[in-house]
């Protein structure tokens, strides 16, 4: 009987056949785009497809790079766990594709870089780059890994499939069409897999729905289990979710991982003008705030579902990013194929975000560590050395699925690791962008003063987790079991890998229950704001008020939040730079233009 515990059936026949047709899909999709563009192998062509995607295409991969499988698997679980207050993200992603959008994408846009650490170099110098491009190298395998093995959890619980055996077959797909396509095979293989997990997320509510008498009773029974008390506006900084932790600390997260990760930068710098780019980041808003609004009732539906029944306390699952998956088999097995496109859908976010993961990290090598020594490389050479360093990067991310399943929760985890390391990125590239004060000395500073203090917090809070108290776990009950069961039942076939858990120390530190439980989502936020008030102070200490003058278009300026022209014109003058670029001046009257375009051209030229 549905929801009552015990063992639940596993995959059948027609599920491994759509299992395997949707994946087969979305990888025929981006070998397609591979051999079209088969003839067309510069790094231009491979990094940014050539700079002339649109926009809707480009907002749908944008949406999949980051609403991968542990979104798939760790958001519904939230809401089962916590409660619908990490809905109030939905606020916190207007924020970041605001601040995106028109700071930014136009500053980027404008430097027509292809590696976003490139801006680095300019605003600070070579060292700085490389370290930047070291951090973010070290974030996105450690992501990554974190990525391949939650769709892995999936196919364990369902299927009994060895998780190892999942890992490896996530990362040679991944490697296949992102080392013979580029960007483009990237991006269109996204749009299908976002189509895919969509659709998985609907499946469930839909037949959730229909078992609990309608949506209506989904919301009544999550009320009744305080699943609805969304707005907790305590300040205290320690507490895991409220208001202001989400606002702000959510905010500044999702920040770093879209205005400066290079998988999302190389998105939308290869769009055909800066108007699509623009509206690639505001129409990925919109896709961001669905697909969190379907994870989030898919959560609520399983709660009304397992109300009486708590799969895990009644050890029917051994981590709780198993229960949607062991909701969908309890649920959609007589429907035969259903279950088979709900893991098709966590594996094709798996799918989108190592691909996007795997072609970011071969572009930051390639323009940040080898085309600066190896300048006369051809065309050829350039095309193998993307394509082996794809398949090295392919493989060190599979390598690191297995250190990912040390680290307890999905969702909670990949925020961690993007707050320990985009945080103090994130305050740098503010830092250079925002004030003239600010030099390499103080950026410097302030950076691996901000790591430290990130790295101290974050890791600190892995190996000594805040107490129940501050996490605000809801209630769950077994009352309505089949059966109270001390060890797991669920049937795993012999071949397979046990689920870990993190250990828990048994001896707890004096900073445990104080520093080291600060809230995870004000980790970026900490790591941003420190860098920005360390970085300036040490800047002025250390004549930043007394250097050299600065190329104007490597700060945020005034008519960035105002020029949104989609005139084709943008585009071919866009490389117009300021006279103090060309040592002369330039006769802004040969410009004949007219509209949001002449303003904006004529502005970029201004000093």
């Amino acid at each position: 009987m549905v929801g009552t515990g015990g063992p639940v059936a596993t995959f059948s026949v027609w599920d491994y056949v759509v299992f395997a047709g949707s994946i087969a899909g979305a990888a025929g999709v981006g070998l397609y785009q591979a051999f079209r563009g088969r003839e067309q192998k510069s790094s231009a062509e491979f990094f940014l497809g050539g700079r002339q995607m649109t926009a809707v295409p480009v907002a749908m991969s944008l949406t999949a790079s980051f609403m991968s499988g542990v979104t798939m698997i760790g958001t519904p679980a939230e809401a089962y766990l916590y409660g619908s207050s990490f809905w109030i993200f939905g606020i916190s992603y207007v924020i970041m594709s605001a601040i995106s959008a028109e700071i930014f994408v136009p500053l980027f846009y404008r430097l027509e870089i292809t590696s976003a650490y490139e801006y680095l170099e300019m605003r600070f110098n070579r060292l700085i780059r490389i370290i930047g491009t070291f951090m973010y190298t070290t974030q996105t395998v450690l992501y990554t890994g974190l990525v391949i093995y939650a769709p892995a959890l999936a196919l364990n619980q369902i299927t009994g499939m060895d998780l190892w055996g999942v890992l490896v077959a996530t990362g040679i797909v991944c490697i296949i069409y992102c080392t013979l396509g580029g960007l483009k095979a990237v991006i269109w293989t996204d749009v299908l897999q976002m189509v895919i997990m969509l659709a998985g997320f609907v499946a469930v509510i839909a037949r959730g729905a229909v078992l609990q008498g309608g949506l209506s009773k989904i919301w009544e029974d999550a009320e009744e289990g305080r699943r609805l008390e969304a707005f907790d506006f305590d300040p205290d900084p320690l507490k895991r979710h409220t208001f202001w932790s989400i606002i702000l600390g959510g905010s500044v997260t999702w920040m770093s991982i879209y205005s400066i990760n290079q998988s999302q930068v190389q998105r939308y710098i290869s769009c055909k003008t800066l108007c699509h780019a623009k509206t690639a980041l505001y129409l990925n808003m919109v896709g961001l705030c669905v697909t969190l609004s379907l994870a989030m009732l898919s959560g609520l539906t399983m709660f009304s579902i397992y109300k009486n029944c708590d799969p895990f306390s009644n050890g029917d699952v051994r981590s709780t990013d198993q229960l949607l998956p062991y909701l969908v088999m309890d649920i959609l097995a007589t429907y035969p194929g259903i279950p088979g496109l709900f893991v098709a859908a966590a594996y094709s976010g798996t799918l989108s975000t190592v691909s996007s993961s795997i072609n970011a990290l071969v572009a930051v090598t390639v323009e940040d560590f080898i085309r600066p020594v190896c300048k006369n490389l051809t065309m050829k050479q350039t095309t193998w050395m993307n394509m082996g360093l794809s398949v090295a990067f392919g493989a060190l991310c599979i390598g690191m699925a297995g250190v990912a399943s040390q680290l307890g929760s999905v969702l909670q985890a990949a925020l961690s690791i993007f707050g320990m390391l985009s945080g103090p990125l994130l305050g740098l590239y503010l830092l250079g962008m925002l004030f003239r004060t600010a030099n390499p000395i103080g950026g410097l500073v302030g950076m691996l003063f901000s790591l430290v203090l990130t790295l101290w917090v974050g890791i600190g809070g892995q190996l000594y987790p805040p107490p129940s108290a501050k996490r605000n776990p809801l209630p769950v009950t077994t009352v309505g079991c089949n059966s109270t069961l001390q060890y797991n039942t669920t049937t795993i076939a012999p071949w397979s890998t046990p689920v870990t858990h993190v250990t828990q120390p048994n001896v707890r530190p004096p900073l445990a229950d104080t520093w080291y439980s600060l809230s995870y989502l004000y980790i970026s936020f900490l790591g941003t704001l420190m860098t920005i008030l360390i970085g300036l102070l040490v800047s002025v200490i250390t004549g930043g008020c007394k250097q050299a003058k600065l190329r104007s278009e490597l700060f945020v300026r005034k008519n960035d939040l105002v020029c949104f022209s989609n005139s084709s014109k943008s585009k071919a003058l866009k490389t117009v730079k300021s006279a103090s670029d060309f040592n002369m001046e330039v006769d802004k009257s040969q410009f004949v233009l007219s509209g949001p375009t002449r303003s904006c051209i004529l502005e970029a030229t201004k000093l």
